[in-house]
């Protein structure tokens, strides 16, 4: 009937209007491998050997019309806008309004609005305008996330930034503390304020004795956050930093005595 025909139509319509990562109404030709697909991220779920390259990318399909050609923000043929959001430099269509702006500095597209972000050229992103007294790392970001060994540059995840100013994938970032482990991957630097439980474990300590054989055992320690390096008394429950209290510490060498 008629009236199937057109809930026929308007279904084609729903399902050639982007992908889980995208709204948009073209589709991409892979430069690679000359393939059509939804965007590029689809393309990488779907081919392992390689990635699709976003600026690479020349020709796209329009999903309406089926018409091929160059990259543009509207269908040459049927004149439909492709995305209500078009990078020209990223490839990038999207109807989904995320705050999308071009960053020349990273050389992609990002999200969450410009007026929001400010570019550090040490570190080659851009962080939110709170970050701006951030530990500035070279190129920390052209670097995998110490957790999953993914990219962090080009990453639809945001990055966490802790004290130490190694990146983490946020969504990896809240893995590790459900997980119980509050270290930096990279580092060690505690990235969570450890205060309340260093308080609990000086406690503990206290309730806890060592035997006598043990009790004036000293030990060379190196403090992870505030790397300084100190003698301590030991105890089988942790080993405090006498700089800064801290009981994410390691055993290390004593250091060589310099002379007069």
């Amino acid at each position: 009937s008629s009236e199937s025909g057109s809930e026929d139509t308007e279904c084609e319509i729903k399902s050639n209007y982007g992908c889980n990562h995208y709204k948009r109404r073209c589709l991409f030709v892979s430069p690679c491998c000359g393939k059509i697909y939804p965007c590029r991220l689809c393309h990488d779920e779907e081919i392992t050997s390689h990635s699709l390259d976003r600026h690479a990318v020349r020709e796209i399909v329009c999903s309406e019309c089926k018409e091929r050609q160059l990259i543009s923000k509207k269908c040459t043929k049927c004149g439909i806008i492709f995305g209500n959001y078009f990078c020209p430099v990223c490839r990038l269509y999207d109807d989904k309004d995320k705050g999308q702006f071009h960053c020349a500095g990273c050389g992609i597209c990002r999200v969450g609005g410009r007026d929001n972000f400010f570019h550090c050229e040490k570190c080659g992103l851009c962080l939110p305008k709170d970050k701006t007294t951030h530990k500035c790392i070279e190129k920390a970001s052209h670097t995998n996330c110490p957790v999953c060994m993914e990219d962090i540059h080009t990453s639809r995840d945001t990055a966490h930034i802790p004290t130490c100013g190694h990146l983490i994938h946020s969504l990896c970032y809240k893995r590790l503390l459900r997980m119980g482990d509050y270290r930096c991957p990279i580092c060690g630097v505690s990235t969570v304020a450890m205060n309340s439980t260093w308080e609990m474990m000086d406690e503990e300590i206290a309730s806890t004795p060592m035997p006598p054989e043990y009790a004036d055992h000293k030990v060379w320690i190196l403090c992870k956050d505030c790397h300084s390096v100190s003698e301590v008394r030991f105890h089988v429950l942790g080993l405090k930093c006498m700089k800064c209290n801290s009981y994410n510490t390691c055993g290390t060498s004593a250091p060589e005595s310099t002379g007069s």
